[in-house]
Parts: C-alpha cells; sequence; structure tokens
C-alpha cells in the first residue's frame, strides 16, 4: 500500500523522534504534500525542513480530515492531554503509530477509540538513521497497513515485530533503553584508563572511538558479537585477561542481567 493510497500522514510531536522520522520519510522519498505536521512549535530547523519539502504544518488538529496514518510522536507525560483533540482524525481506514514510551494500546483507545493501532518502540540512534525499532500491530492492523507502517519506521533502522504486546516492555528495556548502557560503557571504559594513567581527555577520546568503531564493525561484518570476540582474544594476552574478570560468575552478564530486568519492570509499571 503506498501513501497516495492510505491517506495523508499526520505526524503529531516535531520534536527529536518525530523530526527524525520526518527527515527519513522525505528523504526516503514520501512526498512533503502528503504529510501535515501537528504541533505547536516546531524548533526552527524542523520548521523550515516542513517548509522546504512542501510538507504542511498546524498547531492544533484539523477538522474534516481523516488520516492515513497517525504518527503519536510526543512524549509519554503528554499523551493524555494531546490525544483527545486528535479522536475526529481517526476513521475506518486510518492506522494510529505511537512511539510513545510506555502507553499501551489500551491507553490509545481510551482517548481515540477502536482502530488498527501500532505500538512502536525505536531508539535514539534513529536520529543518525542507525536506530532498531520494535513493534506489535493490534488485531485491527490489516497486512496493508502493517507494510506501509513497516516501511515507515525503516527509514531510521531495522524494525523487529513481536507477537504480544507485553513484548514491547523487553523490547524498551533493552534496545530502547540500550544506547544510555553503551554511553555508560564509554564512560566507564574511559575511568578506568584515566585511573591507569592516561589524561582523561585522552582515555575519553580513546573509549568513545574503540566502542563506535566496534559497533561498526558488528554492524558490517557478517559474524556474531561471539565470533568477533573470539577474533580480537588471543589465547593467554591481554584481552583476555581482561575477559576472565568481565566474564567471571559475578561479572557483566549478571550484571546486565538485573539492570535490564529493572527496566523492563520500570516499563510495566509505566503502562500501569
Amino acid at each position: 500500500m503506498t501513501i497516495a493510497e492510505t491517506g495523508p500522514i499526520v505526524l503529531v510531536g516535531a520534536g527529536n523522534m518525530g523530526g527524525a522520522m520526518l527527515a527519513g520519510w522525505l528523504k526516503s522519498g514520501v512526498p512533503g504534500a502528503s504529510v501535515l505536521v501537528v504541533d505547536p512549535g516546531p524548533a526552527p530547523a524542523m520548521a523550515a525542513l516542513i517548509a522546504e519539502n512542501g510538507a504542511r504544518h498546524v498547531t492544533a488538529a484539523p477538522e474534516g480530515l481523516e488520516a492515513g496514518v497517525l504518527f503519536i510522536a510526543v512524549k509519554p507525560q503528554v499523551v493524555d492531554q494531546v490525544l483527545p483533540p486528535l479522536k475526529g482524525l481517526v476513521g475506518p481506514h486510518t492506522v494510529v503509530v505511537s512511539v510513545a514510551a510506555g502507553k499501551t494500546l489500551a491507553n490509545l483507545e481510551s482517548h481515540l477509540g477502536e482502530a488498527a493501532m501500532v505500538r512502536a518502540m525505536p531508539n535514539t540512534p534513529a536520529m543518525v538513521g542507525r536506530g532498531v525499532t520494535g513493534a506489535f500491530a493490534n488485531a485491527r492492523t490489516t497486512a496493508a497497513q502493517r507494510g506501509t507502517v513497516d516501511g515507515l519506521l525503516k527509514v531510521s533502522g531495522p524494525v523487529e515485530w513481536v507477537e504480544s504486546e507485553a513484548d514491547i516492555d523487553a523490547v524498551t528495556a533493552l534496545s530502547g533503553s540500550g544506547p544510555a548502557y553503551v554511553f555508560y560503557l564509554v564512560e566507564c571504559m574511559a575511568e578506568a584508563g584515566r585511573k591507569l594513567g592516561l589524561p582523561a581527555d585522552l582515555a575519553m577520546r580513546l573509549a568513545r572511538e574503540t566502542v563506535s568503531g566496534a559497533g561498526e564493525l558488528l554492524h558490517q561484518s557478517p559474524d556474531d558479537a561471539g565470533r568477533l570476540r573470539q577474533n580480537v582474544t588471543s589465547p593467554g594476552g591481554t584481552t583476555a585477561a581482561a575477559l576472565a574478570v568481565l566474564m567471571a560468575e559475578d561479572g557483566m552478564q549478571p550484571l546486565f542481567d538485573k539492570a535490564v530486568a529493572a527496566a523492563r519492570k520500570r516499563a510495566e509499571e509505566l503502562a500501569g
């Protein structure tokens, strides 16, 4: 199903995530004229992107319009205030897509009524086209609608569809929050280097480039992470000495198990 067949894309929220999605859509060939942005005050750069590509911008939901795709990209704290005025945009052929963390499909339906709905969880690397998104579609979503949504989400990176809405909480804990874990890994590596005597700024540069480079190698290589780890680990060498600590019974795996479980629990709490 093409965008022309679905009707207009109504993007609610043009902040970091909504703006990244819009930029990706336009870059991928979605006609600007098919996009309506609802935002009370987009940043100057976003306002310019909208204007330069022929998209439309309004500060509040218009009347008499049925969205083909209603894309909700606002912070979860304001969803309950933002959604009620949008109900008139939802018609029998509309698919609602929400990237608001922790807001369930039941919550969306309480404001918008019954409709085809997709709950999605992208992560912040979407802002540079290197994100990954977990998504769940309700039973009212047709195969064609799911295909349309898949195409819209893929502009920021791969999309992984899950079979249960509850799995979105696990996706949130793993990949949604995951970039922060990686950034903290860089901080820890840099601090360890500083404690070994390196200047703090040098230690940070080394840690930052090591992690970003390793990520790019993982992205480009057909080998899985375990094989790449083995490839860089010489028996009895320096890497093996470090991994003996990190892979010990009380090393990184149990710590990550605990951390990701805590994130999922919090996601479940936020979802109600």
